[in-house]
């Protein structure tokens, strides 16, 4: 047996070990959690890409047939990208599994960084069956934050740095301000009272 022979042959047994369907599929949903956003948002469509739907487009911008299944040109960097990459996201893909169950790949956005997003996969996570997705960082297409931006994450760096405070630390703050206006306001008046209460002079 030719080794192309052994090859093919070794595809088709994996192939009938996935799902039906499944082999190079895309997910059928996706979420997307981070600074600014309230949860995890849904991303929902076809997740083929070339669809148009969100879901089509974000599995088109943030690389996810590379990361799962490899692609060429292969746009997989040999290192992390260098600097100070900013906040950092996180895409969830549900994959169809055998017999109902269903498979996650997380994969980590950078959106933010220069002078383009960056994504980052752990690698060795499995879905269908025996498949792992590859390890390692890419950088993601031109459309890839605007796309995020719809969705609700802040619209710049700094609206997204400034979020992990909007909730808990600008409430703290402004108890924190309107607590020290009240011994302003108390001090204030126990001078008030102490001066009326002075005796007037003989």
């Amino acid at each position: 047996m030719t080794v192309r022979l052994a090859l093919a042959a070794a595809v088709a047994v994996a192939a009938l070990a996935l799902p039906a369907g499944a082999l190079a599929k895309g997910p059928v949903a996706a979420t997307v959690s981070g600074p600014g956003l309230d949860g995890a948002v849904p991303v929902r469509g076809n997740g083929e890409g070339g669809t148009g739907t969100p879901l089509g487009r974000l599995v088109e911008s943030a690389g996810f047939f590379a990361i799962a299944f490899g692609q060429e040109p292969d746009p997989m960097l040999p290192s992390r990208p260098a600097g100070d990459l900013g906040p950092r996201y996180t895409i969830t893909y549900k994959l169809p599994g055998p017999n109902g169950t269903s498979d996650r790949i997380v994969e980590d956005v950078y959106p933010y960084a220069e002078p383009s997003a960056a994504t980052h996969t752990q690698g060795g996570q499995r879905f269908y069956g025996s498949m792992q997705t590859r390890g390692g960082w890419s950088v993601a297409a031109d459309d890839l934050k605007p796309l995020l931006v719809s969705l609700g994450i802040p619209a710049t760096r700094a609206e997204a740095e400034g979020g992990a405070e909007d909730g808990f630390g600008l409430r703290w703050i402004a108890v924190a301000l309107g607590a020290a206006a009240l011994v302003v306001l108390v001090a204030g008046a126990a001078i008030l009272v102490g001066r009326r209460r002075r005796p007037l002079p003989a």
